[in-house]
């Protein structure tokens, strides 16, 4: 079993940014791929980036290249989802997950299907 925990969202203007951490515990996390997904209000969750176990391989979903970056800190078991020029587009509930398939499988057709893992959430405001 893996624990996930998310923590750093907030409320933000326009153009900041915020970091969010994913704090991982149970199977061995560096193995594993991880994501980060959102959900807006009324909306599916969406999938945002994901990044390989080693944390070489990254891929973005379009609207947030550029502006994201996704990170992990094996050593200490948590992942980062940097997030910058914040949009009000932007305003979810992030929630990251984790998958033991491999990189291979999972890489740029990342979807929440394939994670068997998540933490609770943690929302993402951003005004206008």
């Amino acid at each position: 079993q893996v624990q996930l925990v998310e923590s750093g969202g907030g409320l933000v203007q326009a153009g900041g940014s915020l970091r969010l951490s994913c704090a991982a515990s149970g199977r061995t996390f560096s193995s594993c791929v991880m994501g980060w997904f959102r959900q807006a209000p009324g909306k599916e969750r969406e999938f945002v980036a994901v990044v390989s176990g080693s944390g070489v391989s990254t891929f973005y979903t379009d609207s947030v290249k550029g502006r994201f970056t996704i990170s992990r800190d094996n050593a200490k078991n948590t992942g980062y989802l940097q997030m910058n020029s914040l949009k009000p587009e932007d305003t979810a509930v992030y929630y990251c997950a984790t998958s033991p398939d491999d990189w291979l499988v999972i890489g740029a057709r990342a979807q929440a299907g394939m994670f068997p893992y998540w933490g609770q959430g943690t929302q993402v405001t951003v005004s206008s």
